[in-house]
């Protein structure tokens, strides 16, 4: 069982490298970002076009979340618990039947929090708490999760080109970093990292657009995927699909993936 992230940036602007992509790395479940869509304006016929189901968490040209399936998908949950008020799109989660065994999917877009200090700010911690207190109840469940997707954290100084440049950013702040530990500290394996365990600087999953960061390699890693110890059992492989940031009119971020035992 193959499960991605994928933050498009934008659904529509995005549409043609996503129904590229799909067919090419055959994932069996992806969790996207950004749509930036609302549900019922959401292109879905393309990519139900190509043999998957799709539920979405939209919202109007910000933030929003979908899960796409190739798998029966059972119990879809749309909105973090903990908070009422949050009108946000920024969580889905859904438990996928494989061959074998069922694993929960927990999809998330964690807010940016820039700038910091400020409203958005203590709004990305107040979420991160949230999540916290979801993963650790996701966590008792003692079943598979895979909790994945486009977190807005660079967890190490490794994880960023040149972190010295983020050092003032919500991305890269001391509690923001000590929010995501404290999650990670449950029990979670950070699959990516576990798959790829660089001495170095890298691997990223987000180049901006702006001063040839691509070209120059200036990324940063904030997509990621943590498995339960369960779901870690299982896993078998994990990777970042890199040269997807290189085609024509790519999101900013690439995918992420892991795959686990049926």
């Amino acid at each position: 069982m193959k499960i991605a992230s994928f933050n498009v940036n934008g659904i529509k602007a995005r549409l043609h490298q996503l129904t590229a992509w799909l067919p090419e790395a055959r994932p069996d479940i992806v969790v996207l970002q950004e749509i930036k869509s609302v549900d019922e304006a959401f292109p879905s016929g393309p990519i139900e076009d190509l043999g998957w189901q799709v539920h979405t968490h939209g919202q109007k040209s910000w933030n929003g979340i979908a899960i796409l399936s190739r798998l029966p998908v059972e119990a879809v949950r749309r909105r973090l618990p903990g908070d009422e008020a949050d009108e946000q799109a920024r969580y889905v989660e859904a438990v996928v039947m494989g061959d074998h065994c069922a694993v929960t999917v927990a999809g998330l877009y964690l807010p940016n929090g820039n700038p910091a200090p400020g409203p958005k700010y203590d709004y990305k911690l107040d979420w991160m708490e949230r999540l916290r207190r979801r993963a650790a109840e996701l966590l008792a469940s003692e079943e598979p999760v895979v909790m994945l997707g486009d977190f807005n954290v660079i967890p190490e100084p490794r994880d960023a080109a040149h972190p010295e440049r983020w050092a003032e950013d919500a991305l890269f702040l001391p509690p923001t970093r000590a929010a995501f530990r404290r999650i990670v500290n449950q029990g979670w394996t950070d699959a990516i990292r576990i798959g790829d365990p660089h001495a170095g600087r890298g691997p990223f999953t987000f180049w901006d657009y702006q001063r040839q960061s691509w070209e120059r390699d200036n990324g940063i890693r904030i997509d990621h995927i943590l498995l339960s110890p369960q779901a870690a059992d299982r896993m078998r492989g994990a990777g970042i699909d890199r040269d997807q940031r290189a085609g024509d009119k790519p999101s900013d971020h690439v995918p992420v993936w892991v795959e686990l035992a049926a």
